[in-house]
């Protein structure tokens, strides 16, 4: 799976609006709608914004594995 797709997949799983998570990041409803459909590359740190937000691993958020793992603790 896409990461784009995948962070579509956990927003809608956790009943969120794109300006709610566009919001977290400090970003533009469209430009998070662009993450979202592949049209612009979500920045590194988004990700990571992202990952430690809905509690996942990097792994997961970004579709290089199907293991949901927590975010690591510090």
């Amino acid at each position: 799976m896409k990461y784009n797709e995948r962070i579509r997949e956990i927003r809608e799983d956790r009943s969120l609006t794109q300006q709610k998570v566009a919001d977290l990041l400090h970003i533009g409803q469209r430009t998070y709608a662009d993450y979202e459909s592949g049209k612009t590359r979500i920045p590194v740190d988004n990700l990571m914004i992202l990952a430690r937000f809905y509690n996942v691993s990097m792994d997961y958020i970004t579709g290089a594995s199907n293991l949901k793992r927590q975010y690591p603790k510090e």
